[in-house]
């Protein structure tokens, strides 16, 4: 029951005690046995033979007790660490497509090929270089046998170890460039090919595809295409500003699938966000959970209860609860059939009980019933 809920029937309640009012008299009219209350600093007294004594329930408020649960939307996705964004390191044109949307690939397997005269640059590069070093070890070694022969100087020697030095150089470096392109080195196979050949960093799902064959790549820092692992995904949750604390690394969930709700998945907070959304003022909490079936899809809508602390406060019925402008308040026992005014902070409610978050401690005796005869 809602603030607005209460102050309709505190409202109707109100009409009735002014009712019961009319037939009795609060300071004790002509006739009247006894006066209904009196009011003393703030204390409200029923004294004895008061009318309004039959009116009134008093009984003790009891602990709320158990653990507290906070109920969180969210909605599965994709492991970041495991989405690997494809992109072409050089520009050219797509003479071959391998793969397509929504289809699994291996880890190395080839995606797609790319006529590039940057890469063929790279390709030739490497292959000149790599005859050259041959060429000057091979002057090496002639001038060596000569040396050892006593046939030249030192000079001759000398100026042969450093060109193959030098050659050598070349070789690492067209070796490096060619191999961040992705090519190989030395020997045959497919990555001695002319095309630049694309291939997948990780096994996983094609989950998006930006090009086409015959496409021109003219941008090396566009998005080809998008590998997914999702043999592990992630329950994302937002949490609201005000519940902020309450969920932590290690909390128990229960996870509840829009599209599967009959089979709920038990699991533990594995990442809190250390900072506030700007844009949605929530923070973001991370489950995750191993997906080797492949049944949980990244966009999946779900909810999660996480369980809390214990609540702590006591409950009290509905009809304990007193409107007075926007105070909630109660009437509690100080000594017997004497009541003073006291307000609460009010947390969950259902249509019959709240939860007095702060103002009341366990045991304290208030008005359950007809205490809106007092509240005047």
């Amino acid at each position: 029951m809602r603030g607005t809920d209460r102050r309709a029937v505190a409202g109707v309640l109100a009409l009735s005690a002014l009712a019961f009012a009319a037939c009795h008299s609060r300071s004790g009219a002509p006739g009247a046995d006894a006066p209904m209350f009196t009011e003393d600093h703030g204390l409200l007294t029923t004294p004895a033979g008061s009318p309004l004594r039959s009116h009134l329930v008093v009984a003790p408020v009891g602990s709320a007790g158990g653990a507290g649960t906070l109920d969180l939307p969210a909605a599965v996705e994709a492991d970041p660490a495991r989405v690997a964004n494809i992109l072409s390191p050089l520009t050219g044109r797509i003479v071959a497509l391998k793969v397509g949307v929504g289809q699994h690939v291996k880890q190395g397997q080839v995606l797609a090929l790319i006529a590039s005269g940057d890469y063929a640059q790279a390709r030739a590069d490497d292959e000149k270089a790599r005859d050259a070093a041959t060429l000057a070890k091979k002057a090496l070694d002639r001038a060596r046998g000569v040396r050892e022969a006593g046939g030249s100087a030192n000079k001759d020697l000398e100026a042969a170890e450093s060109a193959y030095a030098q050659a050598e150089a070349e070789l690492s470096r067209a070796e490096a460039r060619l191999q961040s392109l992705g090519g190989s080195v030395g020997g045959a196979g497919p990555g001695r090919s002319r095309d630049l050949i694309l291939t997948a960093p990780q096994a996983g799902v094609v989950t998006t595809l930006a090009i086409g064959a015959g496409a021109e790549v003219d941008d090396p820092t566009a998005v080809l295409m998008t590998v997914t692992n999702l043999d592990r995904v992630f329950v994302t949750a937002n949490v609201a500003e005000t519940d902020v604390g309450q969920a932590r690394v290690g909390s128990d969930a229960t996870i509840v699938l829009t599209a599967d709700p009959a089979h709920p998945i038990h699991a533990k907070v594995s990442q809190v966000n250390a900072a506030i959304e700007p844009d949605t003022r929530r923070q973001k909490i991370r489950i995750a959970l191993s997906n080797p079936d492949g049944r949980l899809l990244p966009g999946m809508y779900a909810a999660v209860r996480l369980a809390g602390p214990a609540a702590g406060g006591v409950v009290v019925p509905q009809s304990a609860l007193l409107m007075n402008n926007d105070t909630t308040s109660v009437l509690v026992e100080v000594r017997p059939w004497t009541f003073q005014r006291r307000p609460v902070q009010i947390g969950d409610e259902t249509e019959t009980s709240a939860h007095v978050i702060s103002g009341l401690q366990p045991g304290e005796r208030v008005v359950v019933r007809g205490g809106v005869l007092l509240n005047d």
